[in-house]
Formats: structure tokens, C-alpha cells, sequence
């Protein structure tokens, strides 16, 4: 069920049971925690896995040196 009326312009690889645009919004993450959902909802979805797995390891070191820096 998708709440934020996007579904008409989502690609099919977002077409989940709970989209994650849905649970970023509904728990109001943050941008570096809402593409990590968005890249790990997808990765083996699209045509590159490896790519959205790089994201998500590149918006985890983010945030990590944001945690890091107090």
C-alpha cells in the first residue's frame, strides 16, 4: 500500500509489499538511512547489484564518520 502517491512513476523494481518510500517516510529516516532501505530493497532487483551494494556501503561509512564525529 503505498501512501505518498508515487506509485505511477516507480519502476518495477519498487513494486514491493511495503515500498520503501513508505517505511523512509513513516519512520522520518534520515537521507543517508533512507537510500540505505532504498538500495538494500532493490540491489538484486535492478542491473547492477553490485552498484546499490557499493551505496549502501557508502552511506554507511557516512554516517558512521558523522556518529564517529559525536
Amino acid at each position: 500500500m503505498l501512501k505518498w502517491g508515487v506509485r505511477d512513476i516507480m519502476s518495477e523494481h519498487y513494486k514491493m509489499k511495503i515500498e520503501p518510500i513508505d517505511f523512509i517516510m513513516s519512520n522520518g529516516l534520515d537521507f543517508c538511512s533512507g537510500n540505505i532501505i532504498k538500495y538494500a530493497a532493490r540491489w538484486d532487483k535492478k542491473g547492477e547489484p553490485l552498484a546499490d551494494l557499493e551505496k549502501i556501503i557508502s552511506y554507511a561509512n557516512i554516517l558512521i564518520k558523522e556518529v564517529r564525529k559525536g
